[in-house]
């Protein structure tokens, strides 16, 4: 699960996957529509829906926070 996670943020953006701070968006890797992207290849990919409440930087600043959040909705 975790490489296919990898695989399509690095398909949106590969400098999402060097990043190491707290908050890509405000950051400047990626912008809204980028998160809008994300989030739409990952639900379609794992054939979830990811509640609005979960698009935040505690679950979107970054990839481990993302690759934590799908864990978490995935059981």
């Amino acid at each position: 699960m975790e490489e296919k996670i990898l695989e399509i943020l690095a398909a949106n953006n590969e400098d999402i996957l060097d990043y190491t701070g707290d908050n890509m968006l405000e950051d400047g890797i990626v912008d809204s529509f980028e998160i809008i992207a994300i989030v739409g290849d990952l639900e379609e990919e794992f054939d979830i829906e990811i509640d609005a409440a979960y698009v935040v930087e505690e679950y979107f600043g970054n990839k481990d926070a993302i690759i934590k959040l799908m864990k978490m909705l995935l059981g």
